[in-house]
Protein backbone atom coordinates (compact mmCIF):
# COMPACT_ATOMS: atom_id res chain seq x y z
CA UNK A 1 0.00 0.00 0.00
CA UNK A 2 1.27 3.30 -0.87
CA UNK A 3 0.07 7.00 0.42
CA UNK A 4 -2.13 7.15 -1.92
CA UNK A 5 -3.99 3.82 -1.41
CA UNK A 6 -4.30 4.70 2.26
CA UNK A 7 -6.39 8.28 1.54
CA UNK A 8 -8.69 6.17 -0.66
CA UNK A 9 -8.92 3.68 2.28
CA UNK A 10 -9.97 6.27 4.67
CA UNK A 11 -12.67 8.13 2.45
CA UNK A 12 -15.59 8.34 4.00
CA UNK A 13 -17.63 9.28 7.34
CA UNK A 14 -15.37 8.59 10.68
CA UNK A 15 -16.53 8.66 14.21
CA UNK A 16 -13.12 9.19 16.66
CA UNK A 17 -12.86 8.91 20.45
CA UNK A 18 -9.49 10.57 21.45
CA UNK A 19 -7.77 10.31 24.60
CA UNK A 20 -5.13 13.02 24.84
CA UNK A 21 -2.54 13.04 27.77
CA UNK A 22 -0.73 16.68 28.84
CA UNK A 23 2.65 15.44 29.64
CA UNK A 24 3.54 18.15 32.02
CA UNK A 25 0.22 18.26 33.53
CA UNK A 26 0.38 14.20 34.19
CA UNK A 27 -3.67 14.45 33.36
CA UNK A 28 -6.00 13.19 30.12
CA UNK A 29 -8.72 14.46 28.32
CA UNK A 30 -10.99 12.84 26.66
CA UNK A 31 -12.92 13.42 23.13
CA UNK A 32 -14.47 13.04 20.28
CA UNK A 33 -15.24 14.36 16.40
CA UNK A 34 -16.66 13.35 13.43
CA UNK A 35 -14.76 13.46 10.75
CA UNK A 36 -15.07 12.92 6.52
CA UNK A 37 -12.72 12.27 4.20
CA UNK A 38 -12.73 12.10 0.72
CA UNK A 39 -9.53 11.09 -2.08
CA UNK A 40 -8.80 13.28 -4.52
CA UNK A 41 -7.49 12.76 -7.85
CA UNK A 42 -3.88 14.26 -8.76
CA UNK A 43 -5.74 16.51 -10.95
CA UNK A 44 -8.23 17.39 -9.29
CA UNK A 45 -8.41 21.41 -8.76
CA UNK A 46 -7.97 21.45 -4.92
CA UNK A 47 -4.89 19.17 -5.63
CA UNK A 48 -3.51 21.56 -8.29
CA UNK A 49 -4.16 24.85 -6.05
CA UNK A 50 -2.61 23.64 -3.37
CA UNK A 51 0.82 22.37 -5.65
CA UNK A 52 0.67 25.62 -6.84
CA UNK A 53 -0.20 27.32 -3.29
CA UNK A 54 3.83 25.59 -2.54
CA UNK A 55 5.36 26.28 -5.97
CA UNK A 56 5.42 22.64 -6.60
CA UNK A 57 5.10 21.13 -10.19
CA UNK A 58 1.21 19.75 -10.07
CA UNK A 59 2.31 16.91 -11.98
CA UNK A 60 4.75 15.86 -9.61
CA UNK A 61 1.02 15.19 -7.29
CA UNK A 62 -0.09 11.87 -7.01
CA UNK A 63 -3.66 13.10 -5.44
CA UNK A 64 -4.93 13.70 -2.09
CA UNK A 65 -7.78 14.21 0.43
CA UNK A 66 -9.93 16.89 1.25
CA UNK A 67 -10.80 16.00 5.09
CA UNK A 68 -13.16 17.99 7.58
CA UNK A 69 -13.63 17.41 11.51
CA UNK A 70 -16.17 18.77 14.33
CA UNK A 71 -15.82 17.40 17.47
CA UNK A 72 -15.37 18.31 21.01
CA UNK A 73 -12.85 17.83 24.13
CA UNK A 74 -13.83 17.95 27.72
CA UNK A 75 -11.70 20.73 28.65
CA UNK A 76 -12.94 23.32 26.15
CA UNK A 77 -14.23 26.90 26.70
CA UNK A 78 -17.54 27.62 26.34
CA UNK A 79 -16.23 29.20 22.64
CA UNK A 80 -13.52 26.95 21.53
CA UNK A 81 -14.14 24.53 19.23
CA UNK A 82 -12.24 21.50 17.52
CA UNK A 83 -13.65 22.45 13.40
CA UNK A 84 -11.76 23.07 10.53
CA UNK A 85 -11.02 21.61 7.13
CA UNK A 86 -8.31 21.04 5.64
CA UNK A 87 -6.36 19.55 1.59
CA UNK A 88 -3.44 17.63 1.64
CA UNK A 89 -1.60 16.52 -1.50
CA UNK A 90 1.10 14.28 -2.08
CA UNK A 91 4.03 14.23 -3.65
CA UNK A 92 5.99 10.90 -3.60
CA UNK A 93 9.81 10.86 -4.00
CA UNK A 94 10.86 9.86 -7.64
CA UNK A 95 12.73 6.37 -5.95
CA UNK A 96 10.34 5.44 -3.71
CA UNK A 97 6.73 5.98 -4.01
CA UNK A 98 6.08 4.77 -0.35
CA UNK A 99 7.61 8.24 1.33
CA UNK A 100 7.47 11.85 -0.02
CA UNK A 101 6.27 15.25 0.67
CA UNK A 102 2.95 15.73 2.30
CA UNK A 103 1.53 19.60 1.57
CA UNK A 104 -1.00 21.24 3.55
CA UNK A 105 -3.54 23.68 3.09
CA UNK A 106 -2.93 24.89 6.71
CA UNK A 107 -1.20 23.65 9.60
CA UNK A 108 -2.25 22.52 13.00
CA UNK A 109 -0.12 24.52 14.80
CA UNK A 110 -0.52 27.38 12.74
CA UNK A 111 -3.32 27.85 10.12
CA UNK A 112 -0.99 28.57 7.76
CA UNK A 113 0.03 26.42 4.71
CA UNK A 114 2.77 24.20 5.71
CA UNK A 115 4.49 21.12 4.24
CA UNK A 116 5.75 18.05 5.73
CA UNK A 117 6.58 14.55 5.37
CA UNK A 118 5.33 11.05 4.98
CA UNK A 119 5.86 7.47 4.86
CA UNK A 120 4.40 4.28 5.00
CA UNK A 121 6.33 1.89 7.63
CA UNK A 122 6.69 -1.99 7.21
CA UNK A 123 3.24 -2.47 8.66
CA UNK A 124 1.76 -0.02 6.39
CA UNK A 125 0.67 2.32 8.67
CA UNK A 126 0.97 6.38 7.46
CA UNK A 127 3.56 8.07 9.34
CA UNK A 128 3.05 12.18 8.72
CA UNK A 129 5.96 14.76 9.78
CA UNK A 130 5.34 18.32 10.41
CA UNK A 131 7.81 20.66 11.38
CA UNK A 132 6.82 24.23 12.96
CA UNK A 133 8.91 26.94 14.18
CA UNK A 134 8.15 25.84 17.94
CA UNK A 135 7.32 22.82 17.38
CA UNK A 136 7.13 19.41 15.93
CA UNK A 137 4.38 16.59 15.40
CA UNK A 138 4.63 13.19 14.57
CA UNK A 139 1.23 11.13 13.76
CA UNK A 140 0.73 7.45 13.09
CA UNK A 141 -2.44 5.96 11.68
CA UNK A 142 -3.13 2.59 10.52
CA UNK A 143 -6.13 0.03 9.94
CA UNK A 144 -6.87 -3.14 12.20
CA UNK A 145 -9.98 -3.50 10.24
CA UNK A 146 -11.39 -2.10 6.82
CA UNK A 147 -13.60 -0.04 9.01
CA UNK A 148 -11.63 0.68 12.10
CA UNK A 149 -8.57 3.17 12.30
CA UNK A 150 -6.15 3.89 15.00
CA UNK A 151 -3.92 6.63 15.68
CA UNK A 152 -1.41 8.41 17.69
CA UNK A 153 0.25 11.67 17.52
CA UNK A 154 3.06 13.09 19.50
CA UNK A 155 3.54 16.69 19.97
CA UNK A 156 6.97 18.27 20.74
CA UNK A 157 7.88 21.97 21.83
CA UNK A 158 10.95 23.04 22.82
CA UNK A 159 12.81 19.89 23.53
CA UNK A 160 10.20 18.11 25.29
CA UNK A 161 6.99 15.89 24.42
CA UNK A 162 3.69 18.08 25.63
CA UNK A 163 0.66 16.20 24.66
CA UNK A 164 0.46 12.52 23.01
CA UNK A 165 -2.87 11.32 21.77
CA UNK A 166 -4.59 8.03 21.17
CA UNK A 167 -7.86 7.70 18.66
CA UNK A 168 -10.07 4.84 17.79
CA UNK A 169 -11.94 5.68 14.89
CA UNK A 170 -14.63 4.11 13.34
CA UNK A 171 -16.18 4.31 10.16
CA UNK A 172 -20.11 5.08 9.97
CA UNK A 173 -20.47 5.73 6.40
CA UNK A 174 -18.52 4.84 3.06
CA UNK A 175 -17.87 7.11 0.48
CA UNK A 176 -16.74 6.59 -3.22
CA UNK A 177 -12.80 7.20 -3.09
CA UNK A 178 -12.78 10.30 -5.50
CA UNK A 179 -15.58 12.69 -6.01
CA UNK A 180 -16.45 16.51 -5.95
CA UNK A 181 -14.65 17.82 -2.94
CA UNK A 182 -17.76 19.80 -2.45
CA UNK A 183 -18.73 18.72 1.10
CA UNK A 184 -19.74 21.88 3.02
CA UNK A 185 -17.36 23.23 5.29
CA UNK A 186 -17.91 23.07 9.34
CA UNK A 187 -20.75 26.14 9.99
CA UNK A 188 -19.20 29.76 10.78
CA UNK A 189 -18.03 30.69 14.30
CA UNK A 190 -15.00 30.79 16.47
CA UNK A 191 -12.54 28.29 15.21
CA UNK A 192 -10.18 26.22 17.15
CA UNK A 193 -7.59 23.65 14.32
CA UNK A 194 -5.74 21.25 16.94
CA UNK A 195 -3.11 19.38 16.54
CA UNK A 196 -4.20 17.01 15.59
CA UNK A 197 -7.79 18.04 14.84
CA UNK A 198 -9.06 16.13 11.98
Amino acid sequence: MDAMEFFQHSAGKWRSQRTTHHLPFRRAETGDSNIYVEALAADHPKIVEICEMHEVDPSLAVGGAFVSWDGSMAWDKADENHRGTTVFALIPNADNSRQGMLLRERGYAEIVPIAGRYYMDDENGLVLITEYETMSTIERFWFVSPDMRLRTSTVQRYGGFNTATFCAEIRTESQANESSGSQAPPSEGTQFYSISGW
